[in-house]
């Protein structure tokens, strides 16, 4: 099996008010250990969001492309509250 790849997401859009706090620009490297939960200070990432990212991230983190996106080492996934939405951008980091 190949080597798992870093991916790192950022918060690109917040419309409303998001439960957890986040804010645009707000990196979470997935690749590492990361923190869930809802601090609102940009230091745990909203378990909501990850399991609605949890998907693309396998998806990038093992190889795979997603045929919608123009850049193959991306994903941009949406979090589950209809209401105040949360866009994140998935990136796969190649060394």
């Amino acid at each position: 099996m190949a080597e798992p790849m870093k991916v790192v997401m950022k918060i690109v859009s917040v419309k409303g008010t998001c439960a957890a706090g986040h804010k645009v620009g707000e990196e979470f490297d997935l690749s590492k250990d990361f923190t869930l939960g809802f601090s609102g200070k940009g230091k745990a990432l909203c378990p909501s969001a990850f399991y609605a990212a949890f998907p693309s991230w396998r998806v990038l983190r093992f190889g795979g492309e997603f045929p919608w996106e123009e850049d193959k080492d991306t994903a941009h996934v949406a979090c589950p509250d209809p209401l105040n939405p949360v866009m994140m951008e998935l990136r796969r980091i190649r060394d």
